[in-house]
């Protein structure tokens, strides 16, 4: 499994009023989309989400998101050491991801691109 890289996932309350500021932090430009009644904002290694409690507070749980080369390639590595797969892989309009508990009860989301 190669790893790409990792995004810190920020919950905000007025995502409208987080992004001009991680735009300039980070010098890029947000890319938007939603997923399950949550807002999301990618700016440079930032993940800024914005929707109701419920979901944000299962979103919280989750330790990072973790960008891999190959979601189904984590998949089978991370099963044979032993972690949950909780959500299996879901295609999204820019590849796959998962989400998975480690052995050691911590919550990652995996994710790839395709396209």
């Amino acid at each position: 499994m190669e790893i790409m890289g990792a995004s810190l996932r920020i919950c905000v309350a007025d995502i409208e009023t987080a992004i001009p500021f991680y735009e300039r932090l980070a010098g890029g430009t947000a890319q938007r989309f939603e997923r399950g009644g949550v807002q999301v904002a990618a700016i440079g290694s930032f993940l800024l989400m914005s929707g109701p409690e419920a979901e944000l507070e299962i979103l919280r749980k989750v330790t990072a998101t973790i960008a891999v080369k190959d979601v189904g390639e984590a998949r089978e590595l991370l099963t044979g050491l032993g972690a949950r797969i909780l959500v299996e892989p879901v295609p999204t309009p820019a590849g796959s991801n998962m989400l998975a508990m480690h052995p050691d009860g911590s919550l990652f989301e995996y994710v790839d691109q395709h396209g």
